[in-house]
């Protein structure tokens, strides 16, 4: 994934330069709307010397997308435990997606917009990553709301995805703000998933 400057100061590497200058431009610009040249200008290259990072723009792509859906898994699995109260790894893990998206929303826009863009090998590497990510979803929401089939569970976490990676239109508020009316809609509308349990809704709105 490009990322900024991490936070022991550490400048991102120039490949992660490009992925994050690649990320604005596609966002900004659609995919086919973006030549190696302006990726290569804004970041201070000739467009030709992107292919000494990647050989197409295609892979560079694929390498973000790849990217993206790796660091939502591990992040998604890090936050589930069999051992933890449901009800919290729910709250923790739309956090973590509302954190993500709040934070990245570039990647969330070319993640939404670019999936057709990418080779076959890299769109069914993405597409497995992202399967995993929702069933992990699916596991953590019929934990905490009892009596929601996993289909149903499913249908839920893809809704709930849509709502939160909205957030690259939103400017109404301010960074903190924002977070909180996602994650509060997010839990709110899991909690009212058809067969869920009305009790719960007190302690998950509450996180």
């Amino acid at each position: 994934m490009p990322p900024a400057a991490d936070p022991a100061g550490a400048k991102p590497s120039r490949r992660e330069q490009i992925l994050a200058a690649a990320a604005e431009l596609f966002a900004r610009h659609g995919f086919h709307g973006v030549g190696i040249d302006d990726i290569g200008s804004a970041v201070g290259i000739s467009g030709p010397a992107l292919y000494r990072h990647f050989r197409s723009k295609d892979a560079m792509l694929g390498e973000m997308l790849t990217s993206i859906s790796e660091v939502l898994l591990t992040g998604g699995q890090a936050r589930v435990s069999p051992v933890a109260d449901p009800d919290v790894t729910l709250g923790e893990l739309v956090r973590f997606h509302v954190d993500f998206a709040l934070d990245n929303p570039a990647l969330i826009t070319v993640q939404e917009r670019n999936l057709g863009n990418l080779t076959d090998p890299d769109r069914r590497k993405v597409r497995a990553l992202q399967r995993r990510y929702v069933e992990t979803w699916v596991e953590v929401i019929v934990a905490a709301v009892p009596e929601v089939t996993e289909p149903t569970a499913r249908a839920a976490a893809h809704a709930v995805f849509g709502l939160i990676n909205s957030t690259p239109h939103s400017r109404h508020l301010d960074r903190d703000q924002m977070a909180d009316l996602l994650t509060g809609m997010a839990l709110s509308a899991l909690v009212h998933t058809p067969a869920a349990q009305p009790s719960l809704q007190p302690r998950l709105s509450g996180r």
